[in-house]
């Protein structure tokens, strides 16, 4: 019975988009908006909640793939900066006792320096120019 009904279910799937990234940030939203409408109880919330939900499941049913590909590629052109930089914020924090990031004013690219307090001459491995840098706290 339950290796019928997964049969159907990938029968039905041959040829459709499936599930993305897009897919899981809109069920997200979805459950970040119905979070919020459990304090507030508005209806347009929960009507918004629903739409959402509705598109995911219609892009994840399509048979339009090159479309559905470009949406998912223009979301990641958009999420991939923010998450990057999340993620650097949160190792910042969790590496505050024992490291600072400092920027080379050369080239532009972060190195991790050890905490040591004072002016310290710091050479870049990337563009092998030396510049002065203040690690403090």
């Amino acid at each position: 019975m339950l290796q019928s009904l997964k049969n159907r279910l990938v029968r039905l799937m041959v040829g459709r988009y499936g599930i993305d990234q897009l897919y899981y940030a809109g069920l997200f939203l979805a459950l970040g908006i119905m979070l919020v409408n459990i304090s507030v109880q508005s209806s347009i919330l929960m009507g918004i909640s629903y739409a959402v939900l509705v598109v995911n499941i219609v892009r994840s049913f399509s048979r339009n793939i090159v479309k559905r590909r470009k949406e998912n590629d223009a979301f990641l052109k958009f999420w991939n900066p923010i998450r990057k930089e999340t993620k650097f914020f949160f190792r910042r924090v969790r590496e505050f006792r024992t490291a600072r990031y400092k920027t080379c004013p050369h080239c532009k690219k972060r190195l991790k320096l050890p905490v040591k307090r004072g002016k310290n001459t710091v050479n870049c491995p990337n563009c092998h120019e030396s510049f002065e840098a203040r690690t403090f706290l």
